[in-house]
């Protein structure tokens, strides 16, 4: 029963880990997105903005799901939590990066082009900006595994 509780107390701390890097890549998010991503996606209902959310949380959750395979666990939990930490933050610094770098690169501003919604469909572009999240995720999954 020991080794029960002992395990469920590690998985909460590593699930901690990882609401902390879901929770920075909000912010993130928000940071690159126009509007209150908060507002935008709750209030106002934008089907682009969601879909660019649900992305990003896939990816960044895929990323943490490779940090914590790769973790430093043999050497002690602590630099387990520490090395999941660092891999999920710099996925959430790579995704980040690859979303500027691809809205400096697209017609238009990519941001406002997401939060475009037609009627009731999002903008194609929210699509693909989920869908760089996720290969994003894969890659930076390889890179620490």
């Amino acid at each position: 029963m020991s080794q029960i509780m002992e395990s469920a107390g590690i998985s909460l701390l590593y699930g901690l880990v990882g609401f902390t890097v879901m929770a920075v890549g909000f912010v993130a998010l928000d940071l690159v997105t126009p509007g209150k991503l908060v507002h935008v996606v709750w209030t106002e209902r934008n089907r682009g903005a969601a879909v660019l959310l649900a992305g990003q949380t896939l990816a960044i959750g895929l990323v943490i799901d490779q940090a914590i395979r790769a973790s430093e666990s043999e050497q002690g939990l602590g630099l387990g939590l520490l090395s999941t930490l660092l891999y999920g933050l710099a996925g959430v610094a790579v995704m980040t990066l690859v979303s500027v770098v691809v809205g400096l690169l697209t017609p238009g501003r990519l941001g406002e082009a997401v939060l475009d919604d037609q009627g009731d469909r999002p903008h194609p572009a929210a699509w693909v900006q989920a869908a760089m999240y996720l290969g994003t995720a894969f890659m930076v999954g390889a890179a620490v595994s």
